[in-house]
């Protein structure tokens, strides 16, 4: 009897000791998440960092804000970027920005309306249109664009927010302790070195970042390059199309950018690209490539004009492909182009990018402060997850159409190129259901 009861108090005693323990443990627990808090907030005036201003950054900043956080954005340059990517913004891309209250952005900037994609393959034609769509709360139309002047809108929009600090200079590196990004340390506009701290840093440096490598072992792979340039006093007869020839041996893009200005874009091989300054470029240009424009819609005559008015804007750029991969560091996370890559042929990268920034804010916009480190970490894993169905999607999309679409001497391949024109010019379901993934 007695051992019984000897039993009975040692087993007691082991709960109740165990029970002490986890209280204290999550005590303990509460107690060190409050401090972080605390010290989170007392470190510096903004909640998030935000390095770089371009869609992305720009985007979230003025996201973040509505919901009434402080937020820094440090851009390299507020001036007007010069770039020809990201010259088309998806029917789907404009509904997140009407959810992120940034559609009026597209106006006043001369922007033209994307209503369909016009495919050219040896002589035939066909357009594949925006599906309607009864569940899709706008018109599907896309717009066409200069991305420097939507960028510039968007920088005006965030900036019109009174917690919204954005400056020009050069973030240096992180600001790390104990494997926690507290902040960066940059050059402002006047050399100065400047360190600030935030609870949440958000690269978005686009895909030239110097900050992704000290964050995630991540490599780009360059696909290609794409030279483009604009044809100026010039007007495509069918200003609503984007333009995709089925050109040998890569694709050649031709779209209305404003009301007068038309993009020229060929792709060219990474190894086998021709000079822009001894002429080079403008001689492959004219003998070797206008031959392959058809004549119908004006394309050949607008793409000769802008090579004989010599190249106004002329630029080559990397064709890029890097897959996301997951920061595992506490305090900061990447996103747009630092984040994650793909072909540019669909033109869906500034969706993707605004897809992002609304899961993230929307996981975010529970949380009384971002001081809390280890809440604000498994938020981030929760979007990582969350992100992918769109991603994969249109990364997967990308990657088949950039390879479906090179020209070779192999007759499986060639049939593969030709199977896709043959795929997207049928009409029906098989166009519809193409398109409605820019939906």
């Amino acid at each position: 009897m007695a051992t019984t009861y000897t039993w009975l108090w040692t087993l007691l005693a082991f709960v109740l000791t165990w029970m002490i323990f986890h209280l204290i443990k999550r005590k303990k627990t509460a107690t060190e998440e409050a401090e972080t808090e605390a010290e989170e907030r007392s470190d510096g005036v903004a909640d998030v960092i935000i390095v770089g201003a371009g869609v992305a950054g720009a985007a979230l900043a003025y996201a973040l804000a509505k919901d009434g956080r402080r937020v820094h954005v440090i851009e390299r340059d507020l001036k007007e970027p010069q770039r020809f990517m990201g010259e088309l913004m998806q029917a789907g891309g404009r509904l997140m920005l009407a959810q992120l209250g940034l559609e009026e952005c597209l106006e006043e900037i001369d922007a033209q309306a994307a209503k369909s994609l016009a495919i050219y393959k040896d002589g035939k034609q066909a357009i594949l249109p925006f599906p309607e769509d009864k569940k899709f709360p706008y018109e599907p139309v896309g717009r066409l664009l200069r991305n420097g002047r939507f960028v510039q809108r968007l920088r005006k929009k965030a900036a019109s927010l009174a917690n919204v600090h954005l400056e020009e200079g050069t973030v240096k590196s992180l600001i790390e302790e104990k494997g926690v990004v507290k902040g960066v340390i940059y050059k402002n506009s006047t050399g100065e070195e400047i360190k600030a701290y935030a609870p949440l840093t958000v690269v978005c440096d686009g895909c030239y970042s110097n900050l992704r490598r000290s964050l995630v072992n991540n490599k780009e792979e360059v696909l290609s390059y794409f030279v483009g340039y604009v044809s100026k006093n010039s007007r495509l007869e069918d200003p609503h199309s984007l333009h995709l020839l089925f050109s040998k041996p890569l694709p050649i893009v031709i779209y209305q950018i404003t009301s007068d200005e038309v993009r020229c874009a060929v792709e060219i091989s990474a190894d086998s690209i021709p000079s822009v300054a001894n002429g080079e470029m403008a001689n492959f240009l004219k003998k070797t490539v206008t031959p392959k424009i058809p004549e119908t819609g004006n394309l050949r005559a607008t793409f000769l004009k802008g090579i004989e008015d010599g190249l106004l804007e002329v630029k080559t750029t990397a064709t890029k492909s890097m897959p996301a991969r997951p920061c595992e560091k506490r305090g900061v996370i990447v996103l747009g182009d630092a984040f994650n890559m793909r072909h540019p042929i669909i033109a869906s990268g500034m969706m993707v990018a605004l897809s992002d920034i609304l899961i993230l804010r929307n996981l975010l916009k529970p949380l009384p402060n971002l001081g809390n480190t280890k809440k604000v970490s498994e938020l981030v894993k929760s979007f990582y997850i969350i992100r992918k169905p769109m991603s994969v999607t249109v990364n997967t999309l990308a990657n088949i159409f950039s390879q479906a679409l090179v020209a070779t001497t192999d007759e499986a391949r060639e049939g593969m190129r030709q199977g896709c024109f043959n795929y997207l010019s049928s009409g029906g379901f098989r166009t519809s259901g193409i398109m409605a993934m820019k939906l």
